[in-house]
């Protein structure tokens, strides 16, 4: 497995993303994977820089450190003609460090832009015809499409990197998870999701990277950390298929209010052991995951949590995952 640390837009102020960028690939992290919000799930995160800005000057301020998306929706926000662009100029500029990560979305994030919020098979239609279009613009020259949800008008990259830049799609479950196998040169998940990856491993994403993300909430207080975890991170435990549909960060503290703190123990590895943190670990890998990377909860523990990665659980993993 390889490990990498999550820079999260929602919790984070923009220069800190990439300081806290730089510091990762100091501590020896293989990759960075960034968020791509318009909104914080809570008010109580306070944060939601534009991730593309950040991409741009983590690109340059970094030398090592692969850039992910984790991830970027291609459907409502932005035309999948206009990420093609965004995640191409990333290539180039990252000297082909960069994986486009993308998914169907977040109500959260997409009605912003007025169109409503459509119906999970809707989301998927769109996702899928997104995924065709972002793919023909990798390849070069000019494209027109004509979809049911999209359209594209003599569209092409001038500036494409030298190595076509990978796709990493999304999928919580099954439907998504075809797409996946479809159109992805990668998989990824926020969850441990082994039937998912087991479909797509052992079909066209087979010998594919699968990339997970797993919150933690280190410090050498545990119920400090503990509560730092519920403070932040209850909004999380209701699951995907509650929290796709919600508007807006309101309406995600409203649905959290009755989460206990026990409730958020069981999903956010938290406080000073490395143990804890390894046994998360082992329920990624046990499901197939290749890759995995650490959103350590609370901007203001970054620096923490980098020197006890250096020190000890980098190390750690490396000594059990290879």
């Amino acid at each position: 497995m390889e490990f990498g640390y999550t820079l999260l837009c929602e919790q984070t102020p923009p220069k800190q993303l990439i300081s806290d960028a730089v510091g990762a690939e100091e501590a020896g992290f293989a990759y960075s994977c960034i968020s791509d919000h318009y909104f914080p799930w809570i008010d109580d995160l306070g944060h939601s820089a534009y991730a593309w800005s950040v991409l741009g000057a983590l690109a340059h301020a970094t030398e090592r450190l692969r850039l992910m998306t984790f991830v970027t929706c291609p459907t409502m926000r932005y035309h999948p003609a206009v990420v093609a662009q965004k995640a191409a100029t990333m290539g180039v500029l990252s000297d082909g460090r960069f994986t486009l990560g993308v998914g169907a979305g977040e109500n959260l994030n997409e009605h912003i832009v007025g169109r409503g919020w459509p119906s999970a098979d809707v989301r998927h239609e769109m996702f899928r015809e997104s995924l065709e279009i972002i793919r023909r613009l990798f390849d070069g020259g000019f494209v027109n499409y004509r979809g049911d949800h999209f359209r594209v008008d003599s569209a092409k990259i001038y500036d494409l990197p030298a190595e076509r830049v990978p796709i990493g799609v999304a999928a919580f479950g099954e439907r998504a998870g075809r797409i996946a196998a479809e159109f992805g040169d990668a998989l990824v998940s926020d969850q441990p999701v082994a039937d998912v990856v087991a479909d797509f491993s052992s079909g066209a994403g087979r010998g594919k990277p699968v990339y997970g993300q797993l919150p933690v909430s280190y410090g050498t207080d545990a119920d400090d950390a503990l509560h730092r975890a519920h403070k932040l991170w209850r909004w999380a435990v209701p699951g995907w298929k509650v929290l796709a549909e919600l508007p807006g960060p309101k309406n995600f503290e409203a649905n959290s209010a009755n989460v206990r703190a026990d409730d958020v123990a069981s999903a956010v590895p938290s406080g000073p052991d490395v143990e804890t943190y390894l046994n998360a670990v082992k329920t990624w890998a046990d499901a197939g995951f290749t890759h995995l990377s650490f959103c350590q909860i609370g901007a203001d523990r970054q620096d923490d949590f980098r020197r006890f990665a250096e020190a000890e659980l980098l190390p750690a993993l490396r000594e059990r995952y290879g």
